[in-house]
């Protein structure tokens, strides 16, 4: 173990990498169940409140293209500061929408924002954090986004009370993304903190930092290496977009089927709250799970009980307890969705090659956010042509074919650390 890695600690980079994540996360945990609210008390009927809160799933598949290209240009911690601002412009246009699409071109907003400051915290911690600590850092951040949907809507909850509107819970995220954007500007050079960081050549022969390079090779040549590694993608990768599909969809279509149910605003970010809570709570036992048993023991129960829990709700719109069915449900999907905590993370470092991992890390993510976006459109598209009932049942079925698809590929590319092969 180097020097650099006998006297590097975790505590380290919370101010500059896990205390900005938490406020980001916080900001969009609050308002992320009341898009839907919000959009139908502009007008927008139930299909089209879906479609809309489907917006910053979309901003995020379409921002994962040009993200690897801004951090590489302007560096990690630039790249969040303009991330955080962007989403508070934003949310000013959703402040002010007067209209549902107004609305919609703000929640898109926010999803390109989101990919960007995403990318730029991961390569942030590839260029500061020693090896021997990345696993350990990266299981924290991704605890610590939980943990910010989990606060949110409390803090949605209390608001809406207090003042009787739900646009007034946009402001939240506005203060959270000033705070993440100070602790940035105010942080002194990274370098100061934690020693000098390890550098890269890139093919034209300028010198980036290890987290810069890794975004640019992620995003250069996406399609080109999702052609050439498509036969895991297409088979293995099919079942991380359904994982990606099914969390969208929860995150969808919950709040929908409240507002369809007649619950009021701040109870929906109440039970939320509470669901996030017992997703929050099981992030590290999934990885322990993984780790001693294997990744189907934490793929297959998530997966089945993801399709299991939006079956059971497409049954129970009608019924006279349908609010107590979906506290349960709502419950059993944070139970299911939490077992699986860091899966997609973890098979897609399982399945890059050793050698130039960043390329199929881009690809696999991409995937990842395909089914993510392409899910939610969906439950829109379905919920306008029948029913929200045959939306949440829909995915449902494609949830336990996703269980299918990952017990069969699972064993067969990444039983250990497989290699996969174009």
């Amino acid at each position: 173990m180097s020097n650099a890695e006998r006297s590097f600690s975790l505590r380290s980079v919370a101010f500059a990498a896990f205390l900005p994540t938490l406020l980001f996360s916080i900001g969009e945990g609050a308002i992320i169940p009341l898009i839907p609210i919000v959009a139908n008390n502009l007008g927008a009927s139930l299909a089209v409140a879906g479609l809309i809160a489907a917006m910053i799933m979309v901003g995020e598949l379409i921002g994962d293209i040009p993200s690897g290209w801004v951090v590489s240009r302007i560096g990690e911690r630039n790249a969040m500061i303009w991330a955080a601002m962007l989403s508070i412009i934003a949310v000013l246009i959703c402040i002010a929408a007067p209209n549902p699409l107004v609305l919609g071109l703000g929640i898109f907003l926010v999803g390109l924002a989101t990919a960007v400051f995403a990318l730029a915290r991961h390569a942030f911690m590839t260029t500061y954090v020693p090896l021997a600590y990345r696993a350990r850092a990266l299981s924290t951040l991704g605890g610590i986004f939980r943990a910010g949907w989990f606060i949110g809507p409390f803090i949605a909850t209390g608001l809406i009370r207090l003042t009787g509107s739900t646009q007034s819970v946009f402001w939240v995220f506005v203060v959270c993304c000033l705070g993440a954007a100070a602790m940035l500007l105010l942080l002194r050079d990274p370098s100061s903190t934690f020693g000098a960081p390890e550098l890269a050549v890139a093919p034209d022969g300028t010198t980036r930092s290890a987290g810069e390079e890794l975004a640019a090779e992620e995003s250069e040549g996406l399609f080109r290496t999702i052609w050439s590694y498509r036969a895991v993608l297409g088979k293995l990768g099919t079942g991380a977009g359904l994982i990606g599909a099914m969390r969208a969809t929860r995150t969808v279509l919950l709040p929908l089927w409240a507002v369809s149910i007649g619950i009021n605003e701040p109870d929906i970010a109440l039970i939320i709250g509470i669901a996030g809570g017992i997703d929050f709570a099981l992030f590290y036992a999934s990885g322990q799970i993984m780790d001693r048993f294997g990744r189907l023991w934490t793929a297959l129960p998530s997966m089945v009980g993801l399709g299991a829990g939006h079956l059971v709700l497409a049954f129970t719109h009608d019924l006279s307890t349908n609010v107590e069915w979906l506290i349960a449900v709502a419950m059993f999907l944070s139970l299911a969705n939490g077992i699986g905590s860091g899966l997609l993370m973890t098979l897609g470092a399982d399945l890059a090659p050793e050698t130039n991992p960043a390329p199929f890390l881009g690809a696999w993510r991409f995937t990842a956010d395909l089914g993510g976006a392409a899910a939610p459109l969906a439950v829109s598209g379905l919920t306008a042509l029948v029913s929200l009932s045959l939306a949440s049942g829909v995915m449902g079925i494609f949830g336990l074919f996703g269980a299918v698809l990952l017990g069969r590929y699972i064993p067969r590319y990444a039983p250990r650390r497989p290699r996969p092969r174009p």
